[in-house]
């Protein structure tokens, strides 16, 4: 009957589901159920996948962590999947600890980049390249490379570093073809198309273009001065201004960034940062201080002139200015940048990824739901957000090595 267990393990580590269900289908024991909740999870059946293995995490003897470890980390990377980002680290960190305490490198390895993956989705990638763990001297699994090879290329990607990016993803191809498993083959090729679709737009003399991220990456070492809508923000080199807190002096300063060499008019200003539909004598006044609020942030890169029409923005210590814009600019445009990764996220998720409230992530859902835009399914804790059409679940719930070997 172990033969059973060992072919079952060995064809989920060839991405074989199936073939593992053959075998351990009908049978109830520890290491068969949580055999059948991996291949359930390799299968896209979440919730079934998740019980299986709590199934089996308790069906495991005092004298069996390691298998109960695995189990957890299996039900992390579910969790993982699922987007539920709330799922407790340190359950995950204890697990990680039995593994390596044991000798299970692989395992121990694969949870440190479950919970990687985690904190990137965060918006936390030097975190995520502390949790790394090294990969010492023996070579991990093929798949289990590819994985950790995804990892290192999301944070290189975070951090602007393109070239490394591309090192990282080249080598998860060579270890995802090794591994032979079409899913990873496939998620690399995912994580791939990122470097070579359009990452913002470049305004400059009222001209736009689009700009792949190594474009990005240049231009954020260029002599330039830069109104940066990501970050809101104005920077030349490594002198930054953060306008994060003034929603209304950033406004003035892409408006005349966009206009630069030209001026712009004080009409167009005052509509454009107050949102006004009729100005008066008091607009005038607020332009005026908010023009000199203005002019002092930017004081170490740029002044703002007066003009018989309005304001122009003067550049200091170089010659051209830009924007760099979103690749599309709506209102709730990071909560499509989040779905845009084809998995279900929760409101609650979302929230946590965003730093804001759930309440405000919902809000902003219903309103995107009306316009088409995403699409939930289920129903109250397990409802789920994504953009349309909802694709199957791609995942690559792969635990290295078997799962029961000790």
């Amino acid at each position: 009957m172990e033969s059973l267990i060992t072919a079952a393990a060995r064809a989920l580590e060839a991405g074989d589901p199936l073939g593992a269900l053959n075998r351990v289908a009908l049978r109830n024991d520890a290491p068969s159920l949580a055999l059948r909740g991996i291949a359930m999870a390799q299968l896209g059946d979440l919730a079934k996948a998740k019980s299986l293995l709590r199934s089996a995490a308790r069906a495991f003897g005092p004298r069996e962590a390691v298998a109960r470890a695995r189990c957890v980390v299996a039900e992390a990377e579910i969790a993982l999947v699922s987007r539920d980002l709330n799922w407790p680290e340190k359950t995950l960190a204890a697990a990680r600890a039995t593994l390596e305490k044991h000798g299970d490198l692989a395992n121990a390895a694969h949870a440190g980049h479950i919970e990687a993956r985690r904190l990137l989705l965060l918006g936390r990638p030097d975190q995520a390249g502390r949790t790394l763990a090294d990969p010492g001297p023996l070579p991990l699994p093929p798949a289990s490379q590819a994985v950790r090879e995804l990892v290192v290329a999301g944070i290189a990607i975070r951090q602007l570093r393109t070239k490394d990016a591309r090192a990282a993803l080249g080598r998860a191809a060579r270890a995802a073809r090794l591994a032979g498993i079409p899913a990873l083959t496939a998620e690399v090729e995912s994580a791939s198309v990122v470097l070579d679709t359009p990452a913002a737009r470049l305004i400059a003399r009222g001209e736009e273009r689009p700009l792949l991220l190594e474009q990005v990456e240049d231009l954020a070492i260029s002599a330039a001065l830069v109104v940066d809508t990501f970050h809101h923000s104005v920077r030349r080199q490594d002198t930054i201004v953060s306008l994060g807190t003034r929603p209304v002096l950033f406004a003035l300063a892409r408006i005349l960034a966009q206009a630069w060499p030209a001026d712009v008019s004080r009409e167009v200003l005052i509509t454009a940062a107050f949102h006004a539909r009729h100005l008066d004598e008091s607009h005038r006044a607020r332009l005026r201080v908010e023009i000199g609020r203005l002019r002092a942030k930017l004081k170490p890169l740029a002044d703002v002139t007066a003009t018989k029409q309005g304001f122009a923005l003067t550049p200091r210590k170089t010659r051209q200015v830009l924007v760099l814009a979103r690749p599309v600019e709506e209102k709730h445009a990071t909560i499509l940048a989040f779905l845009s990764d084809g998995e279900p996220w929760s409101s609650s998720a979302l929230a946590l990824a965003l730093g804001t409230s759930a309440r405000t992530v919902q809000r902003a859902l219903d309103e995107l739901a009306r316009s088409n835009k995403v699409q939930s399914f289920g129903h109250g804790r397990a409802r789920r957000w994504m953009t349309p059409p909802i694709p199957g679940f791609p995942t690559t719930l792969l635990l290295p090595g078997p799962l029961l070997k000790t």
